[in-house]
């Protein structure tokens, strides 16, 4: 009787050994027949990303590098996404025109960079008196302004996607101290955006540097102040070493944006769940480099405080005052522009009033129970 089961014909079942012999051929015919599909994994497409950071640098390039090795693993293989730092592939401030030209498929740099593009790019990096980091991704993602930024890019055949920020910035450094608008007169300073544009019209000589250039030109004098991101960034650059005048906070900078971009054509003809992808390796990489810089900055705030040569100030009421009314000035300037200009300053505009009303009753109140409770 055992004999016979352990002989049973096909139609009743098979032996275990049998029915081993014959699963463990039919996953070899499987991965024979799937072997196309695994040769193309691990022959991935490979996308050039060019970036305007220095190699590694604290925020801005590390959360670049992020971002690429990001989307490399979470396609699979089926991408590789190589970085080029600034000057590897294109100079700092030529990241836009390669990703629009197809030199690079992908980009990491700051919108306003190409302000010379289109002064309305201003508006997704921040512009003075703005928003706050959160603030900006709320109107982005939800507030209709993700919308309008395509549009402005899309004559240059680049996509864009938030890519986090840095929060509030440093007003910059400075060799002498500015007890007001006097002070301001004559100054040799790098700042960019319209802070720039602000201080021009308060009698500075503005100058753009890209970023590998800052310490050396202070240290040479061929400046005489510099604004460069905030106290992790700051101390990294050694900036507190040649000018010694630090003012807290930026006029111009509450929570300027970090970019992603693609050159439209190359992220069109990738399939549906790689655009996904790579859009959302993007506001995966904003909330990472969001978060990096908000631990960064405050670890870093109290050594940069304890160096001999470092004063902190802030802003006198004179100057604030006259950086607010410039910088109402320049914004509605550029509102003038163009119809796209006037629907995103007047998206901007509304949205700013809702949210500062907000916060106003939120946010400020919040950190001025927590002064008072705490003492902090």
């Amino acid at each position: 009787m055992t004999r016979r089961n352990q002989t049973t014909s096909p139609r009743k079942g098979l032996s275990r050994r049998t029915a081993l012999a014959l699963g463990t051929a039919g996953i070899a015919a499987g991965a024979g027949l799937a072997a196309p599909n695994v040769v193309r994994a691990q022959t991935p497409r490979t996308l050039k990303m060019a970036t305007s950071w220095p190699k590694n640098t604290p925020g801005v390039g590390v959360n670049a590098q992020r971002v690429a090795d990001m989307i490399t693993a979470m396609s699979g293989g089926r991408l590789k996404v190589d970085l080029y730092a600034a000057g590897e592939l294109v100079p700092p401030f030529e990241v836009f025109d390669a990703v629009s030209s197809g030199t690079a498929d992908l980009g990491h740099a700051t919108p306003y960079y190409w302000q010379g593009k289109d002064p309305v790019v201003h508006f997704f990096t921040g512009v003075p008196f703005g928003l706050t980091a959160v603030e900006h991704a709320g109107w982005l993602y939800f507030g209709g302004a993700q919308a309008l930024w395509e549009e402005a890019y899309a004559p240059f055949g680049v996509t864009p996607f938030y890519a986090g920020s840095s929060g509030v910035q440093a007003g910059g450094w400075f060799r002498k101290e500015i007890a007001g608008l006097d002070d301001l007169k004559g100054l040799k300073m790098r700042i960019a955006g319209l802070g720039g544009e602000v201080m021009r019209r308060l009698g500075v000589n503005v100058t753009l540097l890209p970023p590998g250039d800052i310490y050396t030109a202070l240290q040479a004098g061929t400046i005489d102040a510099a604004e460069w991101v905030g106290p992790w960034n700051d101390i990294a650059f050694g900036l507190y070493k040649v000018a010694g005048h630090y003012y807290l906070p930026a006029f111009h900078e509450f929570g300027p944006a970090l970019e992603v971009t693609a050159n439209t054509e190359v992220y069109e003809s990738l399939e549906d769940d790689l655009k996904a992808i790579v859009s959302h390796a993007a506001m995966a990489s904003g909330l990472e480099a969001t978060a990096d810089f908000t631990y960064h900055n405050a670890q870093s705030f109290g050594p940069l405080l304890e160096k001999e040569s470092v004063t902190v100030h802030t802003w006198p009421d004179e100057v604030v005052e006259a950086m607010a009314k410039e910088s109402a000035t320049v914004l509605a300037a550029i509102a003038e522009e163009s119809d796209l200009a006037r629907r995103v300053y007047e998206s901007f505009v509304d949205y700013r009033a809702k949210t500062a009303a907000y916060a106003d009753k939120m946010e400020r109140r919040a950190l001025d129970m927590r002064a008072l409770a705490l003492g902090l």
